[in-house]
C-alpha cells in the first residue's frame, strides 16, 4: 500500500476540543468560598451576640454602620478601632453624612460590661443618632 503525504496529514491532524469540567469545578469552589467569606467580611468585629426569644430577623444589606464591643470593651467602628469611647458619636456622625441612607447597628458581646454598652448608647444619643438597632442572636427552642 503507498502513503500519500495527505494520508499523513489526516492521521497527524489533532482535534482541538475544550475540556470545560475542570473550568467548572475551579468556578463552584471560587463561588463557595466567596459564600463563605463574604458575610465574615460585613459583619464587622466578631462578636458573641446576646440570645433572645423574640428575634426579628434583618437581612445583612451591607446599609449599616456597623458598631461592635467586644468581651474586653474595646469599640469598634466597622472593622476600625476606636481608642476612645469618647469619639463614637463624632465617627458615627462623619459617616451618616456620607452615608445618609445607613441605619446604625450595635453588636454587644454577651461579656461585655453593661456599662459599656450603656455608654456607647449614651454618645450615640448626645451625637443625635435617634435609630439604633441591637444585635441579637436567636435562641433555640428546645
Amino acid at each position: 500500500m503507498i502513503r500519500t503525504q495527505h494520508d499523513e496529514r489526516q492521521r497527524l491532524e489533532v482535534k482541538a476540543d475544550i475540556n470545560v469540567t475542570p473550568l467548572v469545578d475551579v468556578v463552584l469552589v471560587l463561588l463557595i468560598i466567596f459564600m463563605v467569606v463574604t458575610p465574615l467580611i460585613a459583619s464587622g468585629v466578631a462578636v458573641d451576640l446576646p440570645r433572645t426569644a423574640h428575634h426579628s430577623r434583618k437581612p445583612d444589606d451591607g446599609r449599616d454602620i456597623i458598631i461592635s464591643v467586644t468581651a474586653d470593651d474595646r469599640v469598634y467602628v466597622g472593622t476600625r478601632a476606636l481608642l476612645r469611647l469618647e469619639d463614637l458619636g463624632s465617627v458615627i456622625n462623619a459617616e451618616q453624612r456620607k452615608f445618609p441612607d445607613k441605619s446604625v447597628f450595635l453588636k454587644g458581646d454577651t461579656r461585655a460590661r453593661f456599662g459599656t454598652m450603656r455608654r456607647a448608647m449614651q454618645t450615640l444619643r448626645e451625637a443625635g443618632v435617634s435609630d439604633v438597632v441591637m444585635g441579637t442572636e436567636e435562641q433555640i427552642k428546645k
